[in-house]
């Protein structure tokens, strides 16, 4: 039996030996097209919906016209997974202008392509959930909405790549960033929660964000719960000044945040809020969702 994943590739499955885009395609010159990071849980892709909604919004920003309805770009989601036997999986699920000329003008570029691609991710090691990690504030600042949304999922990822570079070069897993007025954004790959007086804070939208799938439910979850939350600006003084920090995404989930910057977050260990909402979000995320199997 073959170890290959089995990729969807413009209305095919094929071995990923045999997935191939062209070298004209405007996703690879020009980071033209969206993606969406998608996880599936217990044999359940979660919020699917609201992914698959996410990149139509997203490719209607960019008058990208993906050739799929939802339903059937659904059904490639769970098809994938199956063909892949994946009950827990992370999804890639990426949509590009397609193959044009050399030039910049997407008008030469006739058929968008549409790929999905089925695996897993470890994002963090399991320790850290525990123990917390330490992030760094970036030079980076986030791109600006008047110049690329970042509620746009778009296939150029510079912006958050230069930020990454300096957490890896600082030897830290993450690094956070600011956006242009100085005030606190997201890190490279999640958005950014921090605990005060038992109060839940995050960046609103409107100052530069991703509309984080993975945000929007914990945001759900804290209600429930009981929990106060404001989606408020707030500066690095903030953070550092917190009870607790952690941040949310798809591959993430939900993780803390013990040292940003050199400044020690709370007790320097994973706060008893993270906790109950990391927890919260675990249960509910392994039995809710699209069922892969009937």
């Amino acid at each position: 039996m073959s170890d290959e994943l089995i990729i969807y590739l413009d209305g095919e499955y094929v071995k990923e030996s045999e997935a191939k885009v062209s070298v004209f395609d405007h996703g690879l010159l020009y980071g033209d097209g969206v993606f969406e990071g998608i996880r599936a849980y217990n044999g359940r892709i979660f919020k699917c919906k609201e992914h698959i909604d996410r990149l139509y919004a997203a490719a209607k920003a960019i008058m990208l016209e993906i050739p799929l309805t939802k339903e059937e770009m659904k059904e490639v989601l769970l098809e994938t997974c199956r063909r892949n036997h994946l009950r827990d999986a992370y999804i890639r699920l990426v949509v590009t202008r397609g193959k044009g000329d050399l030039g910049l003008s997407p008008t030469k570029c006739p058929k968008p392509s549409v790929f999905c691609i089925a695996s897993s991710i470890t994002l963090y090691p399991l320790e850290m959930y525990e123990k917390g990690m330490p992030i760094i504030t970036a030079s980076q600042r986030r791109n600006k909405a008047t110049i690329v949304d970042p509620q746009i999922k778009s296939l150029n990822y510079l912006n958050n790549i230069l930020a990454k570079i300096e957490a890896n070069r600082a030897g830290v897993p993450e690094a956070l960033m600011l956006n242009h007025d100085g005030i606190v954004a997201e890190c490279t790959g999640d958005n950014i929660f921090i605990v005060k007086d038992g109060v839940l804070y995050t960046p609103p939208i409107h100052i530069g964000i991703l509309d984080g799938i993975t945000r929007r439910t914990i945001i759900d979850l804290a209600k429930d719960m009981g929990i106060e939350v404001y989606e408020k600006e707030f500066t690095l003084f903030n953070v550092y000044n917190a009870d607790e920090c952690f941040l949310t995404g798809t591959a993430a989930e939900a993780i803390a945040v013990t040292n940003v910057d050199g400044r020690v977050i709370g007790n320097g260990v994973a706060g008893p809020i993270t906790k109950k909402l990391l927890e919260a979000f675990q249960k509910y995320a392994n039995s809710t969702g699209e069922p892969i199997y009937e």
